[in-house]
């Protein structure tokens, strides 16, 4: 190859490479403004959601307000242990999932169907209104919640004692000291307060479904349940199963206010409604031990972590399409 022809290709990858980098160039000149509206998110992101993990070292340290975090004792797993040692454990791992896996699948349930119902409302008017009553119970506090709980449970002045079961002739019910009422109890209340906001979800996913689909299925003879069983359902199904992985991804968390402020604390409830959340907040609030308050919450991340990455592996394996990653 001669010395010409070596300095002209040279000079074409020269030219190439400076190619390349304009148009890099004017890419990023280009995108400059997302950036800059992607910041203030990004920094958010890191101050709120990445730089509290570094706390994640009080779980393994026996913490010493004197000494500081970084200066106490290195302690392992020993604040684990609380968790695991007491015979409460099972207990409370029990109720978590038990209520959690029932949640899901009540609180999916019952929101594909009032979205459903929802869809078949014409009336944009009427529509908007039961939307509104719909989602309105989750924007009520738990605390709230619980003083409604109260105002028909209450054993003296509860409406169920006073007036609904003076009605069916049974007597009154001391609701705060019978367990055996309470995971009915605790799942209608969930099941009222978190379904509008899956409603909302699942109703927007079905507002997008073509209507062609339902034309022609009408034209072939199909009912409404056929349409809602042939067409809804998997229409909206990487909705479904993406809320539904987000969902088993906190299935070791409860909803503290659900569990703890509903019962009112009432210890004579406490087969039924104590789960890892309240376990942990009454041990810290007797034994002040942020160590192992740490490690639970700890605990629970790991856990939910990977029940996310098995049941999208699991879903990936039977479709790509539908899996959350």
């Amino acid at each position: 190859m001669s010395e010409v022809t070596v300095k002209e290709l040279k000079a074409d990858v020269q030219s190439i490479s400076k190619r390349k980098v304009n148009t890099r160039l004017i890419k990023l000149k280009r995108y400059i403004p997302i950036y800059i509206l992607m910041l203030p998110g990004l920094i958010y992101l890191l101050i709120n959601n990445y730089l509290p993990m570094l706390g994640l070292m009080i779980a393994f340290k026996d913490i010493n307000f004197a000494k500081g975090i970084l200066g106490s004792d290195w302690i392992g797993f020993k604040n684990f242990e609380y968790l695991f040692s007491t015979r409460d454990a099972l207990i409370i791992t029990r109720n978590t999932i038990l209520y959690n896996v029932g949640f899901i699948i009540l609180n999916t349930i019952v929101a594909i169907a009032v979205a459903i119902m929802l869809n078949e409302i014409k009336n944009k008017l009427a529509k908007s209104f039961y939307q509104s009553v719909i989602l309105l119970p989750f924007l009520i506090s738990m605390v709230i919640v619980s003083y409604l709980g109260f105002a028909f449970l209450s054993e003296d002045v509860g409406y169920l004692n006073k007036t609904i079961l003076p009605m069916l002739g049974l007597d009154g019910v001391s609701w705060y000291s019978e367990a055996k009422y309470w995971p009915y109890i605790l799942t209608f209340i969930n099941m009222w307060k978190g379904v509008g906001f899956l409603c909302v979800i699942y109703l927007a996913a079905i507002i997008g479904i073509d209507q062609e689909y339902y034309e022609a299925a009408k034209l072939d003879g199909a009912n409404k349940w056929q349409q809602i069983i042939h067409i809804t359902i998997p229409s909206i199904s990487p909705v479904i199963i993406m809320m539904t992985l987000l969902a088993i991804g906190r299935i070791f968390y409860s909803d503290f206010g659900l569990f703890y402020q509903v019962p009112m604390n009432s210890g004579a409830l406490y087969d039924t409604t104590n789960v890892i959340d309240t376990y942990v907040y009454r041990g810290l609030m007797q034994l002040g031990d942020i160590g192992m308050s740490a490690a639970a919450g700890l605990y629970q991340s790991i856990v939910g972590f990977i029940l996310v990455l098995l049941s999208n592996y699991l879903v990936r394996r039977k479709s790509k399409d539908h899996a959350l990653f």
